[in-house]
C-alpha cells in the first residue's frame, strides 16, 4: 500500500472514532435526559425480540414436527437419493434413543453410513441401501458389509439397512452367523412408525 493510502486510512479511521464518539455521547445524554423514554424503548426492544424469537421458535418446532410425520412413511424413501436415505435414517435412531448419530457415508467410508451409540451403550454401525423395491440386497453386499463393520469400525451391532429387501439365500445365512442385523423394507416401516427398532437380530426381507 502507497503512503497516500494508508493516510487515507487513517483518515477514515479517525472520522469512524470520531462518528462513534458522537452517537455514543447522544445516547448518553438522551438516557441522562430522558430516562423514563428510555427504559420505555428498551422495554419495546425486548418484547420485539423476545416476539421474534418465540415466533421462530414456534415455526421450528413446526417444521420438526411436520419433517418427524413425513419420516414415518416408508414411501418418502422411495424418492430419496443415498445420502438422503442416509440421513433420513439417523433421524429415525435419534428419534428411537440412540445417541452420538453420525453420518458418515460417502467416499471412502468403507462401508459405514451411520454410526451411533445404541441405549444399552454399545456401538452401532449402519450401512444404507437406498433403492427400488425390486432391486434386492444381494449377498456379495452383505458379505463386504460384515468383512468391515467389527474389523474396521469396531461395531458392536452391525446393521444392514434398505427399503427394498434381501435376496433369499446364503447372503442371509451368512448374516445370521455373523450377527449382522438386517433391516428390510417391511421392518423398517414398523420402525419408522412406532419409533421403536426392530426386536430380535435378524429381520429377513419378505415381499408384502
Amino acid at each position: 500500500m502507497t503512503g497516500g493510502g494508508r493516510l487515507a486510512n487513517g483518515w477514515v479511521l479517525v472520522l469512524c472514532a470520531v462518528v462513534g464518539f458522537v452517537l455514543l455521547r447522544l445516547v448518553i445524554d438522551f438516557v441522562q435526559q430522558h430516562p423514563y423514554w428510555t427504559a420505555f424503548l428498551v422495554s419495546l426492544v425486548v418484547l420485539g425480540a423476545t416476539t421474534v424469537g418465540l415466533v421462530v421458535s414456534k415455526q421450528r418446532a413446526r417444521e420438526r414436527a411436520d419433517q418427524a410425520q413425513r419420516d414415518r412413511l416408508i414411501a418418502v424413501t422411495d424418492a430419496m437419493s443415498g445420502p438422503e436415505f442416509e440421513q433420513w435414517f439417523a433421524r429415525l435412531l435419534v428419534a428411537s434413543g440412540f445417541r452420538n448419530v453420525t453420518v458418515c457415508g460417502g467416499s471412502g467410508d468403507r462401508g459405514a453410513d451411520v454410526t451411533a451409540i445404541a441405549p444399552d451403550g454399545r456401538r452401532v454401525v449402519v450401512q444404507c441401501k437406498r433403492q427400488s423395491s425390486s432391486n434386492r440386497v444381494g449377498s456379495a453386499a452383505i458379505q463386504r458389509f460384515a468383512g468391515t463393520c467389527r474389523d474396521i469400525h469396531g461395531g458392536d451391532i452391525c446393521m444392514l439397512v434398505t427399503n427394498s429387501f434381501f435376496t433369499a439365500g446364503d447372503g442371509i445365512q451368512i448374516a445370521r452367523q455373523l450377527n449382522i442385523t438386517l433391516v428390510d423394507r417391511n421392518a423398517l416401516e414398523m420402525w419408522a412408525w412406532t419409533g421403536r427398532p426392530v426386536p430380535g437380530s435378524l429381520v429377513e426381507g419378505r415381499p408384502q
